[in-house]
């Protein structure tokens, strides 16, 4: 009697571990970071079984079902058979009850709630420790699984790692508000966002308010002017309305009058600039700035006439967050 006991209570022991095991591997690769597991797989030294979780991941729908035909398999036949070798083990009906009862209450504690919480805490680190086992029962079990895809193509499903912009803006100000990152960090997200948004029209400095020269005026003439007016860039203006014949920086301007070179004009001293429309997203302008040594673009209406200009500062200012559309 004893040894049948010591047998049962061997068989309970192994329908508990396997369906803890497969309740927790479960509950790890369903709330697992996917991108957190894209990172690790695609190092150049990925760590032990990313690659495999990665595969395991990205045909999640066959992965659960092999979880759940051996959580079953554990589950029902298990107890089925414990059910069998108890009604022999047990001969009062209230033993063969109690066992019943403590059985249930068993897989319910220690095969699913318990594991199921164990693996949803440590996801990762229960997922990458599965993933060669779990990889090569897909293996094993493929003579089943293929039929029960034919008949369920649901279970094909590829799971694809996705996002959007709001769902980024979700989660820099969950990290913020958990301190995970910094708050000034999540702002800057959410205004990289809005780069997209907006067009050279929005930041522009208007023709009316950018600082010109005359490009045919002399230094001489010009001191006055350039002294008192602190603006880095000028605008070098042609004869013929809206003719822009380059940028001159106010350094070289005022370097040219202190080493007595007064009778050049701006022409002399200014750069070439690039034109853009009013129409470019910001976000585009903004990968443009690293090529040439002026920082700004001369921006033009549909007809080419000069409506304006814009510098790198004003597309920095909205990812830190100091421009407000109000201020236009």
């Amino acid at each position: 009697m004893s040894q049948d006991i010591l047998f049962l209570a061997t068989l309970v022991a192994v329908v508990l571990i396997g369906s803890a095991l497969c309740s927790g591997i479960e509950a790890a690769l369903l709330t697992v970071n996917p991108l957190r597991v894209h990172e690790l797989a695609a190092k150049r030294k990925p760590v032990r079984g990313a690659k495999k979780l990665a595969k395991l991941r990205h045909r999640l729908g066959r992965t659960l079902t092999v979880l759940t035909i051996a959580n079953n398999g554990f589950n029902i036949f298990g107890s089925l058979m414990l059910g069998i070798y108890a009604t022999f083990v047990f001969k009062a009906g209230i033993d063969r009850a109690l066992f019943s009862i403590g059985l249930t209450l068993l897989v319910l504690l220690l095969g699913e709630i318990l594991p199921k919480s164990v693996g949803a805490k440590l996801s990762l680190q229960v997922s990458l420790i599965s993933a060669p086992i779990l990889h090569l029962l897909s293996v094993l079990m493929r003579p089943l699984i293929l039929p029960l895809e034919h008949l369920l193509p649901v279970i094909t499903t590829e799971n694809e790692i996705t996002t959007d912009e709001e769902e980024i803006r979700q989660m820099a100000r969950l990290g913020s508000q958990k301190g995970q990152i910094e708050a000034d960090e999540a702002a800057m997200i959410g205004q990289v966002f809005q780069l997209n948004d907006l067009t050279a029209r929005d930041l522009m400095t208007p023709r009316v308010s950018a600082p010109t020269l005359d490009g045919s005026v002399t230094l001489e003439k010009l001191r006055t002017k350039l002294l008192t007016n602190n603006s880095q860039r000028w605008v070098v203006l042609g004869k013929e309305v809206d003719k822009v014949l380059g940028i001159a920086k106010r350094e070289r301007l005022l370097t040219a009058l202190l080493q007595g070179h007064t009778q050049l004009t701006p022409i002399d001293l200014c750069e070439a600039v690039e034109f853009v429309p009013e129409m470019i997203r910001v976000d585009r302008l903004l990968t443009c700035f690293n090529k040439d040594k002026t920082g700004v673009r001369v921006v033009v209406d549909e007809f080419g006439g000069f409506v304006g200009l814009i510098g790198a500062e004003a597309v920095l200012a909205v990812l830190a967050g100091w421009w407000r559309k109000s201020n236009k």
